[in-house]
């Protein structure tokens, strides 16, 4: 029998850490060859999650340059993505969330009349808006996608709601999850010297990441003053911010948060440098939609610095609280979780919606079932099971 030719395509950080377990899942399966693409839309830090998680990719179309805009990476990624297509001539071609990467591989894919696959199908705000442009980049992958694995029910009913046949739909939990059980470790020693001479068990460590577009400008500075007033009325409290390398983003946080000697601002860290940090924090107050579902697998909640969120599951099951961004807001809901220990404990304790571990197998079990290899659908992620 003639193998079932897969080639996932991605190209940024977060597509790379969720992506590169089911990479693995997929090679192992003796049912599919699967080839890698990589746009590199982000270069340097897609790199260390390839080497980390030890994905070579059969194809690098290494397209980021300085100060791109979305009609350099749509353009280069489109034509780059058309010699490989040709080459390769996939069963399937497998894109990942909502980056311009994502939408562009599915509408290469649809041009040339090869069946997409869609990991982490079906999160919306449900405003085309925000975020820009990952909720438009979504909608159209799905209008472009033949398979939809939804990494919950929630997702999957938002992918019916658009009219998707819910034959196409596979509920699989969120791959994320999967790469957690490899870079989360006990014994982890940080190559970031000053992670390492952290007290843990002396100081609540609180880690932040904020950098989306919608959150430039005013509402950056807003947080930023809010997480300056948290730490200086909390004597126990240490900051961690790996502050993205953008000067809209880097220049605003060493001028507001800067010169404290119980704020430390680094550079972006590597993934399983992050991922072992958030493990030993107290909690976590991000923008980031993929700390929204790490976090909370980890036991630590989160304080969403966004006025809503594309992952409703994690507010419901109330591992997740949406704050915004207002100055008040920030300092007024860290020092309850900061003060409250019955908050604190329903937050870290509630049931992670977003998977257990096993969403890979769950996916490749779904492209066997769909090109009939396997004649039993997989069954759907249930977090309550």
């Amino acid at each position: 029998m003639r193998k079932i030719k897969v080639l996932t395509v991605f190209g940024t950080r977060p597509e790379a850490i969720k992506m590169a377990p089911l990479v693995q899942e997929l090679k192992k399966c003796s049912f599919v060859d699967c080839k890698v693409a990589v746009t590199a839309q982000h270069r340097q830090m897609l790199d260390q999650v390839l080497s980390l998680f030890d994905v070579k990719p059969d194809y690098d179309l290494d397209i980021m340059k300085e100060r791109q805009n979305l009609f350099d990476i749509t353009r280069n990624a489109l034509s780059g993505l058309k010699d490989v297509l040709e080459e390769v001539k996939p069963d399937l071609v497998l894109v990942h969330g909502d980056t311009t990467t994502t939408f562009v591989g599915a509408l290469a894919s649809f041009y040339m009349h090869i069946k997409v696959g869609h990991v982490e199908a079906g999160l919306r705000t449900h405003n085309k808006w925000l975020p820009f442009p990952e909720e438009m980049n979504r909608k159209l992958t799905a209008a472009l996608s033949d398979l939809h694995f939804a990494p919950t029910m929630t997702a999957k009913e938002n992918l019916i709601n658009e009219g998707v046949d819910p034959k196409s739909i596979f509920v699989t939990g969120n791959t994320v999850i999967d790469a957690l059980k490899t870079t989360v470790k006990e014994n982890y020693v940080f190559r970031q010297p000053a992670l390492n001479i952290l007290d843990f068990k002396k100081n609540r460590v609180i880690l932040v990441t904020a950098h989306r577009r919608e959150n430039l400008g005013e509402p950056l500075k807003d947080i930023c003053h809010g997480l300056r007033q948290v730490v200086e009325r909390n004597p126990d409290v240490v900051l961690v911010y790996p502050v993205h390398l953008n000067p809209a983003v880097w220049d605003t946080a060493h001028e507001i948060l800067g010169n404290h000697e119980r704020i430390i601002l680094l550079p972006p860290l590597d993934t399983d440098e992050l991922h072992n940090l958030m493990a030993r924090c107290y909690m976590v107050m991000t923008d980031s939609g993929g700390l929204q579902e790490e976090a909370p697998s980890l036991g630590k909640p989160v304080l969403v610095l966004r006025n809503e969120t594309e992952r409703p599951e994690a507010v419901k099951a109330g591992t997740v609280k949406v704050i915004g961004t207002a100055r008040e807001n920030v300092l007024k809901e860290a020092e309850i979780l900061l003060s409250d220990e019955a908050e604190y404990s329903r937050m870290a304790n509630a049931v992670n919606p977003y998977g257990d571990g096993f969403a890979s197998r769950r996916i490749v079990e779904g492209i066997l079932y769909f090109f009939g290899v396997s004649d039993k659908k997989p069954e759907e992620f249930n977090p309550k099971s």
